[in-house]
């Protein structure tokens, strides 16, 4: 029960990482008109967990997770991100969480990218893996919700809904995380990408990716 907690409050919308100042290129979909009600935002959703970010996120943090050390997944999670502003929210909330973790737990844990940095540390905490990507995942949909329910706009019972019917693919994702490798890394959410580049010119804006 322990683990589970720990694992619920690193996830949190409370956590000290700054999650909500990213919208993951949704602002600029949602500006283009290419999210603009639930059912559309469930799409865009389970597309990045099954083709996309969220499934990247997933690998890296597995194998960060089953790795002696994080270096070579570092690495590959930094070469992995396709623009700029991406790069920026990887390394910011996995600096922000990796200082907070430090700190309150005492944990040995460099600054790392996100994904990296929840798999090393729930591997050092002996939290098990497929609850944590089960969780990162719900807290990666979580966040792009919260996103949607303020821009698109869309209303709270509809955003909860949306996430409520995407549990299903966390835990899916969740338990093939058992046996990612980094050559599992793949990304083919173009769109997603496409509009997380645009991002960096659009203006105004109110999220900074």
């Amino acid at each position: 029960m322990k683990d589970l907690l720990t694992l619920t409050q690193w996830l949190s919308p409370a956590f000290p990482v700054g999650a909500f100042a990213f919208s993951h290129g949704l602002e600029t979909a949602i500006r283009d008109q290419l999210v603009s009600d639930g059912s559309e935002l469930e799409i865009w959703l389970h597309d990045l967990l099954e083709f996309g970010s969220g499934r990247t996120d997933a690998v890296l943090l597995a194998n960060a997770y089953k790795a002696a050390a994080p270096d070579a997944v570092q690495s590959a999670a930094l070469a992995f991100q396709p623009s700029s502003e991406r790069l920026l929210e990887t390394t910011q909330l996995g600096s922000a969480f990796c200082r907070t973790v430090r700190d309150a737990w005492q944990l040995d844990l460099p600054d790392l990218a996100y994904p990296v940095a929840v798999g090393r540390a729930a591997a050092l905490r002996g939290i098990p893996l497929e609850a944590t990507v089960a969780l990162y995942a719900h807290a990666f949909c979580a966040n792009l919700v919260s996103a949607a329910i303020r821009l698109v706009p869309l209303g709270q019972t509809e955003g909860q809904a949306v996430l409520a019917r995407l549990q299903n693919q966390c835990e899916a994702l969740a338990s093939e995380a058992q046996s990612f490798t980094l050559d599992d890394l793949a990304n083919a959410a173009f769109l997603s990408d496409i509009q997380a580049m645009r991002h960096e010119t659009q203006s105004p804006r109110i999220f900074q990716s």
